[in-house]
């Protein structure tokens, strides 16, 4: 339609009936309280079609690919073998990443393992804090992936597929579900970087929507500084005017929506009210000084010191106030080299977070229905690469799980004696998606939208299974 027509259909008298009655007014509503009138992001997903033991989920992103074995996979043969020839009869012909074609030495745990928890898990000593809530804990040391580079194998992990352009998990469960909170994004991500320096980029396409309506996408909050940049009003631009401007552009947009009947239309009506209710609701969110000087303690911790300490505790905060998926990433933990020195750095940055948020969410009453989720994108090879390094592995890697219906104090599956691949209890990427989504009341099977013909799911087409051997 032209400029015209669209003028022609916005009469003064529907313009004042949008802003009066229509979508606009929830926009001048809130100028009473940013949460009096909105209402929380839904979900074509109501009820839940299953039980609902998991509510939101926390998922914490070790982005590089940790060591399994300098953090929770034991392997004394390994140590033993330390500096030998690895055996070619596990190798042979198998993928590698920048090891291929290259002498194959083993390369012994750098640390040492010692006996955590109430049943005596052996995991590495740089970790006492986790440790200590072993028994809160579900270790799973049989996972495998499909992809070997970085950033397909963040995809793989993010969208079930390593082609760009899928829906993240996230947008897939706040799709599903919708969000508890009014005035806060359903899906939340934050980033941090440790002392080691490798600050590979994590593309925002990582927490994307792909093919659902954006408004299910990730929003990228700032851990330090501005948690929104632009977020505060110009001078001279009070809350009231900014509410009146919202309410006439949703009242256009509304009339347009009418006339085109553009999905993504409604999107950015319910953007602009998200926005101006976030300019309310994020500044209180990241105003940590209610919280005590024993749950900062706990944590180890400043609020908005930009740690992963730090998004941890923003983490329960954006928990409590009804936020349905949260991810945190902490970067730097790809070490092809100095992977000693690298995994204790890392260590030191999210040990005592990680055991301070388990605790937190029980404290708080939220963990019961709450999963926690610590991953990587892939593991590390037991054979060295530079001496003093690890490459990349798909084929084996350390994550473990927490609340929400979860076995506690469970350790899932194994690798061979020298951690190359699975021995037994094997499961797929698609297994701990098809998993999560079980937990939060979604059939991971039914869960579809049809897309280019196909009816496009989260957990492939491959095929998927719950992991009912971890579930409680």
């Amino acid at each position: 339609m032209t400029m015209e027509d669209l003028h022609d259909a916005l009469a003064r008298r529907a313009f004042l009936g949008r802003a009066a009655h229509g979508l606009g007014a929830v926009a001048l509503a809130s100028l009473a309280g940013p949460s009096a009138s909105a209402a929380p992001l839904g979900g074509v997903l109501s009820p839940p079609p299953l039980p609902q033991r998991a509510r939101r989920v926390i998922w914490l992103t070790m982005a590089g690919g940790p060591s399994q074995f300098e953090t929770f996979d034991h392997k004394p043969e390994l140590a033993r073998l330390h500096g030998q020839p690895m055996p070619e009869s596990l190798t042979k012909g198998q993928q590698l990443a920048q090891l291929q074609g290259k002498e194959l030495v083993c390369f012994g745990p750098q640390h040492p393992f010692k006996p955590m928890g109430p049943d005596g898990t052996q995991i590495c000593e740089l970790f006492p804090h986790i440790g200590s809530v072993l028994g809160d804990i579900c270790l799973i040391r049989s996972m495998q992936t499909d992809a070997i580079n970085h950033d397909p194998a963040h995809m793989f992990m993010n969208t079930g597929s390593q082609i760009a352009g899928r829906p993240s998990m996230g947008a897939w469960v706040t799709y599903g579900l919708g969000s508890e909170s009014a005035d806060l994004p359903g899906f939340v991500v934050l980033t941090s970087l440790g002392k080691g320096g490798q600050n590979q980029p994590i593309a925002a396409r990582q927490w994307s929507s792909g093919f659902l309506p954006s408004r299910y996408q990730g929003v990228q909050l700032r851990s330090k500084g501005d948690a929104v940049l632009y977020l505060g009003n110009p001078p001279g631009v009070t809350r009231d005017r900014q509410g009146l401007d919202i309410a006439a552009v949703n009242a256009l947009n509304a009339q347009h929506d009418s006339l085109t009947g553009d999905p993504e239309i409604a999107t950015r009506i319910a953007q602009y009210e998200m926005a101006f209710a976030m300019q309310a609701s994020v500044p209180e969110l990241m105003d940590a000084t209610g919280e005590t000087e024993a749950t900062l303690d706990l944590y180890g911790c400043r609020p908005g010191d930009g740690s992963f300490a730090a998004n941890c505790l923003l983490a329960r905060r954006l928990a409590e106030r009804g936020v349905r998926f949260i991810q945190l990433y902490h970067k730097d933990w790809d070490h092809h080299g100095g992977v000693k020195e690298g995994v204790r750095l890392k260590a030191l940055e999210v040990d005592r977070a990680c055991m301070a948020l388990i605790t937190d969410l029980k404290r708080c009453g939220l963990f019961d229905d709450t999963l926690v989720v610590w991953a990587g994108e892939f593991g590390r090879t037991p054979m060295s690469q530079g001496g003093n390094g690890r490459d990349h592995h798909n084929k084996a890697m350390s994550v473990w799980l927490a609340g929400a219906g979860v076995k506690r104090g469970l350790v899932h599956g194994a690798t061979d004696e020298l951690g190359y691949q699975v021995a037994e209890g094997g499961c797929t990427v698609h297994d701990l998606h098809a998993t999560m989504l079980q937990q939060l009341g979604i059939r991971h099977d039914a869960f579809s939208v049809k897309f280019q013909g196909l009816d496009a799911k989260l957990t492939g087409v491959e095929g998927a299974r719950v992991l009912t051997e971890i579930l409680a």
